[in-house]
């Protein structure tokens, strides 16, 4: 401390010079894009598919041909994570490098009158000011683009969008609410995935100005449910061999219909492989427009994989039988779609730069959904917002399975509404190779729907778990009766992080 007070003056001076040097550094990028141009940058988001949903992530029968290939033209990534466990919460968070909560997301769009703020700042935004052409296809789910009371994608950054509230319900084929740029399309001929990979093609080859770098988000509807691919996909795997090599996948350890839905799995596992056959339209398109190198290419997904309705998720009052076919697999990991733990937001992670990515590489660096807007930022010279809390941090390197420096530990929350599941818990937060698990208190289950958000305002972690998920991917040795030390350091840790988060979020339907 004395020697901090003691600075003299010319050490002043110095620390003043490279503070004024460190702002500028955003100009500095921006100006040499003549000597480096800045890279397109095309994000594609999968819906609900799960970590162990590929080829290249080791399941045993579905065929991804595309995407295990451009796996080996760039990086696969062990330790890849949505921002949140369930779709409005991640997607807000990969726009604003915010934990979702912050924004009021402490469930889908729509409850208790949830919907993306117009005072939140998008990585759209930051991208236009920077220069670039920016457009967004496919699902949205952070507002009800039908609401002229509701903030539209044209008005959170994007120049251009083709776009769905939510999912398409009435069937991914030949979908019947798409809007663009605000303007009702009606019934569009063709599968989901495979219209919007169309519609973002033409837009990049006949909307963009040529000089003007760009930037693109496709997010599509595959493989949600409702779950109805092609047949020349699902007929891949009707056969008695499939259901034989599919007999020992794992779902997390969330409990499952007794009784036999697998018939079922020829759908769930054609929809992957329709993606992939999508994807890999895709990416010819790329290279056929020799738009590959100066390309940054993200394929991951949003959540962890969707699960069949349980009675003690619908406590015995519902059903819903279009998610009988849901048959993804976190792979090993403990959780599915809305759990804190792994399964929930450990996800595929597929990036491709010729030239700055190494061709073949695999990561077990980490890189969260909150990181997509640092990391884009420094990449293109955008500027960050300094107005506001920023959870992610810039982690290019971790493409390049390099060490970086993350200053705030990610954190994810549960769904609000789904206390009452089975294993299910409510927040985890990692450092370093730890990963702390949550509680809350009080008891939430007996909290009626209407006070959710009084509760969530109001409760605070108390009984917690750890592990350490470098050696215990599966989170099955629970460390928090021997790590005493370790505990003491990381409680307090979360709960100073959830009081943050909490306090900044919106309070829904609060009346006095």
């Amino acid at each position: 401390m004395t020697r901090v007070k003691m600075m003299n003056s010319c050490s002043q001076l110095f620390w003043c010079f490279s503070l004024l040097a460190a702002l500028q550094m955003p100009l500095v990028a921006a100006a040499d894009d003549e000597q480096s141009p800045r890279p397109n940058i095309i994000i594609f988001l999968a819906d609900d598919l799960g970590y162990g949903d590929l080829g290249s992530y080791g399941h045993p029968v579905i065929q991804t041909p595309h995407l295990d290939r451009f796996a080996k033209q760039g990086v696969r990534m062990l330790d890849m994570h949505s921002a949140g466990t369930v779709c409005s919460p991640s997607r807000a968070s990969l726009l604003t490098g915010r934990n979702a909560y912050r924004s009021g997301y402490y469930n889908i769009a729509g409850f208790w009158g949830t919907t993306l703020q117009k005072e939140e700042i998008t990585i759209g935004h930051l991208l236009q000011e920077a220069g670039y052409e920016t457009a967004y296809f496919g699902k949205w789910h952070l507002s009800k683009l039908e609401n002229d009371d509701e903030v539209g994608i044209n008005e959170m950054g994007f120049d251009y969008s083709f776009a769905t509230s939510v999912n398409a319900f009435e069937g991914p084929e030949n979908p019947q609410k798409f809007i663009r740029n605000g303007t009702a399309v009606g019934e569009v001929q063709g599968w989901y995935v495979d219209v919007i990979v169309e519609e973002a093609s033409n837009w990049i080859t006949n909307k963009k100005e040529d000089d003007d770098p760009f930037f693109a988000i496709i997010a599509t509807h595959e493989p949600h449910t409702p779950i109805s691919p092609p047949k020349k996909f699902s007929q891949l795997y009707q056969d008695q061999e499939i259901q034989k090599l599919s007999r020992h996948i794992e779902y997390g350890g969330v409990p499952r219909p007794l009784r036999d839905i697998s018939k079922n799995k020829k759908e769930y596992y054609g929809t992957v492989t329709q993606v992939d056959h999508a994807f890999g339209d895709l990416m010819q398109f790329v290279d056929d427009e020799r738009l590959a190198e100066n390309t940054l290419v993200v394929f991951t997904s949003d959540n962890g994989p969707e699960y069949p309705v349980s009675l003690e998720e619908s406590y015995g009052e519902w059903e819903d039988p279009i998610r009988d076919k849901s048959f993804g697999t976190p792979g090993k990991l403990r959780g599915m779609k809305r759990y804190p733990y792994e399964g929930g937001h450990r996800v595929p992670g597929l990036a491709r730069w010729p030239g700055h990515i190494p061709a073949g590489i695999v990561s077990d660096k980490l890189f969260n959904g909150t990181d997509f807007l640092p990391t884009i930022a420094n990449l293109t010279g955008a500027s960050i917002p300094n107005d506001r809390p920023i959870d992610g941090t810039d982690a290019f390197n971790a493409f390049l399975d390099k060490e970086y420096d993350r200053e705030v530990s990610p954190m994810w929350f549960f769904p609000v509404n789904y206390s009452h599941m089975p294993g299910m818990a409510h927040m985890a937060m990692r450092k370093d190779n730890h990963v702390l698990v949550g509680h809350l208190s009080p008891n939430p289950e007996n909290v009626a729907g209407d006070k959710k958000i009084d509760w969530i305002k109001t409760a605070f972690p108390v009984d917690f778990e750890l592990y350490n998920i470098e050696n215990d991917v599966t989170q099955t040795i629970n460390l928090a009766e021997t790590k005493h030390e370790l505990m003491m350091d990381l409680i307090p840790m979360m709960q100073r992080r959830w009081i943050n988060i909490r306090d900044e979020g919106p309070w829904w339907n609060r009346t006095d």
